[in-house]
């Protein structure tokens, strides 16, 4: 399970996207995501236009939608919560990982005080004050009506929608934050939110929380979607009213206490990992997921550009070529990898490796005949850098760790606690203020898997390769033809023109070798294993529209029964 903030900010698994706080936009509303196809689909905005300049984008909203506790949804309550994240995130937009700034937000201001109007006017049926500044086209974002909200891009960027399918687009009540204490601050959220969630649009209301052990949902009764008819939910099943009337999520570390749950028939779908993953695949009753290789839930290696001797290209090329691919992933990860040649994951078809290039093999003579020609005579010790508690993690420095030594290069491994592990990765521009934190090596996200932040193309170029990365770039690697790559996906509509520059810098990109790609996930979970379920038990179900960026749980509403 990843453990992310959610919209409220809260630090246990994200397991009410979709569920609960259902997104603007919707990706891949049915299985064709199993086709590595990519759609953007109306959600909660019912659809949208798209100005010829490709700046201005008009999403009309539903207008049969209400929050769990009866406040309506609509144009107000988006409005106040996108410029809501502005705020909350000290005033600096927000849109994915090391996105260029895709809104002019030097006309905005929006803080206390406009919250305490916000508070005193009202959001879901504001005041005409409230109104006044909700429907000012001075700022980027701003409400022509109720169920109609404008925002205005200071570049193109043809898959915003996409940005609006996760994190940012998840709708929650604002009404509901403005009247119990509020939102807090840049660096204090509210955290009563934490035990008691805000109201969202989705068929489940959570009830209960306890940290880091359970939730409990609750259907609720008075979902807008109960009305859909059986060709709707076909159509968007991600709106599905749910077949369950309670459903509690529990965080399991254990793996035997997980599939002991599973085989008893305590619960119905469980993360199985390498643990017990044998007593999975040894017994036909089980069911469990398995990765289309076009997806976009990576595992890759850093080599540090700016400290020694991975500052040396020869030395990278010696490396990414001395690991046995083919040993992590039987090692670590069950054989659940596919090759890839990165940082464009193979979800996004039309800019995945236009090169044809291949994927870094194991071939100890070209390691070693490239290390010779670097030409070191001083090999340090190489610090490898790894989160505690990741299995699969130590097993893949261990089998590194031994592929190197093979060429003359010794690691020593360091295990690092997650908190430690956060504040060493962070912005380029911090991280290469001090590069030996990184060490020489290290394991992208702490080696947990690495999913998108948003349904676009622009998001692992822009957390791997980019000066403008605010996590991610652990290689702190920057080149100019990487970035005109990088760039063109924000200053352009024309794909062909991007796709040329693409190519060159994927080429600059594989020569350099910031990164060695290990793979991208077959098996659902990092380090081996999957979602697991008793055929006999459960029918079907969907998962994280976008390979697992936010949440590896089932979208619970989704579940059939057999």
């Amino acid at each position: 399970m990843n453990e992310i903030p959610s919209p409220t900010g809260l630090s246990w698994p994200d397991w009410q996207l979709y569920t609960v706080y259902q997104t603007l936009v919707n990706v891949n509303n049915t299985l064709d995501y199993t086709k590595g196809i990519i759609q953007f689909t109306p959600g909660l905005a019912a659809n949208w236009t798209v100005s010829s300049d490709g700046l201005t984008y008009t999403f009309n909203l539903r207008n049969d939608v209400r929050f769990s506790n009866g406040d309506p949804f609509n144009a107000y309550q988006v409005w106040a919560e996108l410029y809501g994240f502005y705020y909350m995130a000290g005033n600096t937009t927000t849109w994915g990982s090391g996105y260029p700034p895709l809104l002019d937000m030097s006309p905005v201001s929006f803080g206390p005080a406009t919250l305490a109007t916000l508070a005193s006017g009202g959001v879901a049926n504001p005041s005409s004050q409230v109104l006044s500044i909700m429907e000012n086209s001075g700022w980027p974002i701003y409400v022509t009506g109720p169920y109609q909200i404008i925002i205005k891009l200071a570049h193109p960027f043809i898959w915003f929608p996409g940005l609006l399918a996760g994190y940012e687009g998840a709708m929650f009540d604002v009404q509901y934050v403005l009247q119990n204490g509020g939102w807090g601050t840049p660096a204090q959220f509210n955290t009563a939110f934490n035990l008691n969630p805000i109201p969202g649009t989705g068929p489940y209301m959570t009830t209960k929380v306890v940290e880091q052990s359970y939730v409990t949902f609750q259907q609720d009764p008075n979902y807008w979607g109960n009305k859909l008819t059986p060709a709707e939910i076909k159509a968007e099943p991600l709106f599905d009213p749910g077949h369950a009337k309670t459903v509690t999520i529990y965080q399991k570390l254990d793996d035997v206490s997980r599939y002991t749950d599973l085989s008893s028939g305590t619960v119905q779908i469980a993360t199985i990992q390498p643990d017990e993953w044998n007593l999975i695949t040894n017994n036909p009753a089980y069911q469990y997921i398995t990765n289309i290789p076009q997806n976009g839930d990576m595992e890759v290696l850093a080599l540090n550009t700016h400290l020694y001797p991975t500052n040396i290209t020869l030395v990278r090329q010696a490396i990414v070529h001395a690991i046995n691919y083919t040993d992590i992933n039987d090692k670590a990860f069950l054989g659940g990898l596919y090759p890839y040649i990165g940082p464009e994951p193979p979800v996004y078809s039309d800019f995945y490796n236009l090169g044809n290039t291949p994927a870094y093999a194991y071939n100890l003579s070209l390691a070693k005949q490239d290390l010779a020609a670097a030409h070191i005579t001083d090999m340090p010790t190489f610090t490898f850098n790894v989160i505690a508690g990741c299995t699969p993690c130590s097993t893949m420095a261990q089998v590194i760790q031994g592929d190197l030594a093979q060429i003359g290069i010794n690691v020593d491994v360091v295990v690092l606690t997650a908190a430690t592990f956060i504040t060493y990765n962070t912005a380029y521009t911090a991280m290469i203020q001090n590069p030996s934190e990184l060490g020489q090596l290290n394991l992208a996200y702490g080696g947990i898997g690495l999913g998108p932040f948003a349904a676009t193309p622009l998001d692992a170029l822009a957390e791997f390769v980019s000066n403008s990365s605010i996590f991610g770039n652990t290689a702190l690697y920057y080149n100019p033809v990487v970035q005109k790559c990088v760039d063109s996906l924000t200053q352009s509509t024309n794909i062909t023109q991007m796709q040329a520059l693409c190519k060159v810098a994927q080429q600059q990109i594989y020569n350099d070798a910031p990164y060695a790609w290990i793979g991208v996930f077959k098996l659902w979970s990092p380090g081996g294993g999957s979602l697991v379920w008793k055929s006999s038990v459960v029918k079907s179900f969907l998962v994280d529209p976008i390979w697992s960026g936010y949440d590896t749980d089932p979208i619970f509403n989704t579940v059939t029964f057999g």
